[in-house]
């Protein structure tokens, strides 16, 4: 995590693996990233992971008993809540040549076969963190943004009011208000970088 990254920005991975050797590789090669990571043994448990908090990135094993890799997949894209999670699936070498196909139209972001090289696996899976927080960062900026819109919306709102029953005597409480304003604007774009 880079030195920056505060810990609203600490992002979850969701690995999922109905066997416990996998997972346990997958948290040896991961850790070093000091996110928070998950396990879940079936798509069952991995959805209702899902639905409870936010994930930067899904691990996910195709061949499992019950509900599949495939199948999990279709469902995390299905909801609005997990539509856009990016999906890494993982597989077994000896797998069927259509499954990278399959996966990536069911909506997985990529595809690695077992065994994997650790320093690849991390990479793409950095890539996918920091994506997150870049997307955290712009969800923060957006809601700043329009908080001093509504701001803006609210003053000028009031000097309407105010100038529908206002006399000539309060023109200077008018010029003083849409200084703020111009103020309040000039910050704004500051912050936008115009």
């Amino acid at each position: 995590m880079s030195a920056e990254a505060t810990t609203d920005e600490r992002a979850s991975i969701l690995l999922v693996d109905d066997m416990e050797d996998n997972l346990i590789a997958l948290e040896a090669v991961l850790g070093s990233l000091n996110e928070p990571l998950v396990r879940a043994r079936s798509g069952e448990e991995a959805m209702k992971a899902l639905l409870r908090q936010r994930f930067a990135v899904v691990l996910l094993d195709i061949r499992m008993p019950g509900m599949d890799g495939f199948e999990t997949a279709a469902n995390i894209k299905r909801l609005d809540q997990t539509k856009d999670v990016p999906i890494i699936f993982l597989t077994g070498t000896d797998a069927d040549a259509g499954y990278a196909f399959r996966g990536y139209a069911t909506g997985a972001a990529d595809y690695l076969t077992k065994p994997f090289d650790p320093w690849v696996l991390r990479a793409k899976v950095t890539v996918f963190l920091d994506l997150h927080r870049k997307n955290q960062q712009l969800e923060r900026m957006l809601a700043r943004e329009q908080e001093h819109f509504d701001e803006l919306a609210n003053r000028l709102k009031k000097i309407e009011v105010h100038m529908a029953a206002s006399s000539l005597q309060d023109v200077f409480e008018l010029r003083h208000q849409v200084r703020q304003m111009e103020e309040l604007l000039r910050d704004m774009r500051r912050g936008r970088g115009i």
